[in-house]
């Protein structure tokens, strides 16, 4: 038993590497840091806190289906932890299924206890590494450098949005071969996100597929009504699904129903819209 169990994980880690942003420590994190906390809730689900490492976790779809797009995905938790798999894992295997590749982000988290992180600085600083290593991976990957996305949850949505405006195009001169790919998502999808103060938009602002609940909060479910109008007034190419009778955090759970079920399926309907590249 032991023996198959040890195979099973060897087999998993094979399939869906962990790969961490800074292989020689995270800039900003204290030197030495105690492993990250796993917890299950009631139905099983895997929710992390403790970050110190932050990392990606590698789906890639068979070769057969890929079509060259790729999607940071990056779980919320209201920056004190991370629900990895309604807003994780699942959608990362989704995705891999339907042809895109995707890279599940562990951040460090800045609203957690004793924590010295901040939103606009390490957190959102693990999301535009998380871009940057996709885009030095690409070849390997067999992904399109101009195809990289962001897509996020909540919390994680925030930090999606602030990556959607803050970006930069790499340091052209740095040893780092990472560093020097551009941060900018080629697209952006925020669901049920907390929405930033102050975000700036532009005709460059990557285009943005904006989805939520009209029984979330009303920061939430106006905020992403009047977010999609500031996006369309600065010339940035941006769609918007609010559902009636849905609430927050409902990710991609089996016990979704009506169309807050298929959201998947709308999202891919939108990249099918912006040019989705056929299988190669």
């Amino acid at each position: 038993m032991l023996l198959l169990l040890l195979a099973a994980r060897s087999l998993a880690a094979d399939l869906n590497p962990v790969i961490p942003l800074w292989p020689k420590g995270s800039p900003g994190s204290p030197g030495s840091v105690a492993q990250e906390t796993v917890r299950l809730n009631e139905a099983g689900e895997h929710i992390v806190s403790n970050v110190h490492v932050p990392s990606i976790t590698v789906y890639l779809p068979p070769p057969g289906k890929a079509t060259g797009a790729s999607v940071i995905v990056v779980p919320g938790g209201g920056h004190r932890e991370l629900w990895m798999d309604h807003e994780g894992y699942r959608v990362a295997g989704y995705l891999a299924d339907h042809g895109i590749a995707a890279f599940v982000l562990k951040y460090r988290l800045a609203r957690e206890k004793g924590s010295t992180y901040t939103v606009e600085g390490e957190s959102l600083s693990d999301v535009q590494r998380a871009i940057r290593l996709v885009r030095s991976r690409a070849a390997d990957w067999r992904l399109d450098p101009a195809r990289v996305g962001v897509m996020g949850f909540s919390a994680g949505g925030e930090l999606a949005a602030l990556a959607g405006t803050r970006y930069d195009d790499g340091a052209a001169g740095s040893s780092d071969p990472v560093a020097k790919q551009s941060s900018r998502p080629s697209f952006q999808a925020l669901l049920y996100p907390a929405i930033p103060r102050g975000l700036n938009f532009s005709p460059q602002t990557p285009r943005a597929f904006l989805l939520g609940g009209a029984q979330d909060q009303p920061a939430i479910s106006q905020g992403l009504a009047e977010l999609y109008l500031a996006m369309r007034r600065a010339g940035v190419r941006a769609e918007l699904h609010i559902y009636d009778g849905v609430g927050h955090g409902f990710g991609l759970r089996a016990e979704n129903t009506g169309p807050a079920a298929a959201w998947p399926q709308r999202f891919l309907e939108w990249l099918d819209t912006e040019g989705r590249e056929q299988p190669r």
